[in-house]
């Protein structure tokens, strides 16, 4: 019953975990222009995602674009995009497996060790898709720290982290708690022994 209950946070997690990817990978504000230096003081707030670029001006008005070729973009943003796509895919395919696997779920059979080692691997899909999506995150923030601190970018087009980068970075956390836990819930066998099982002695005596 524990392991049930523990397959179910997981799973839950996982699922969460998944909805914060797909909403971190969506939303345009992965990086915000920094207010540092001459551009302290601004009525356009940029903001830079995977897919567009937004501007937010002062008055409440909103204006996007979306980037116009795959080509003209850098190789940590395109790398982040094909990473985010991955995570999501894997990780909605793990929690799949891991459905099956589940002890409250009727998929995969009656046979508990049979379902217990799909349970296992669909852990390890999720665990792997969270990678994916840690490694996209971190990538691009060593992008966003990297051109800040260089002192050859123009402070008006300086930026740091966005509230879309932290909502992915807490995904693949949630994903990668959901994941070990799943994963986590496969029994361990018990190991039989080895040595012979000794015999009481026979009660009857045999005289000569």
């Amino acid at each position: 019953m524990a392991n049930a209950g523990l397959q179910i946070l997981g799973f839950a997690l996982a699922m969460l975990g998944v909805i914060g990817l797909i909403i971190g990978t969506i939303l345009p504000q992965w990086k915000m222009s920094a207010y540092v230096g001459d551009n302290i003081i601004t009525a356009i707030a940029m903001y830079e995602g995977l897919w567009m670029s937004c501007a937010f001006q002062s008055t409440g008005q909103i204006q996007c674009k979306v980037y116009d070729s795959i080509l003209q973009l850098n190789g940590a943003l395109q790398a982040t995009r094909a990473l985010m796509i991955v995570s999501i895919i894997v990780t909605i395919a793990g929690l799949g497996v891991a459905c099956m696997g589940m002890k409250c779920t009727n998929c995969g059979g009656d046979d508990k060790t049979r379902k217990t080692k799909i349970a296992l691997t669909g852990g390890i899909i999720i665990l792997i898709g969270a990678l994916c999506a840690i490694v996209a995150c971190s990538w691009y923030a060593h992008d966003i720290i990297q051109a800040f601190y260089n002192p050859f970018t123009p402070v008006n087009t300086k930026y740091e982290f966005g509230s879309a980068i932290f909502i992915a970075w807490a995904g693949s956390f949630l994903t990668v708690v959901g994941g070990g836990m799943l994963a986590a819930s496969c029994p361990r066998s018990k190991s039989t022994p080895k040595y012979p099982i000794s015999r009481p002695p026979s009660s009857t005596k045999e005289y000569v």
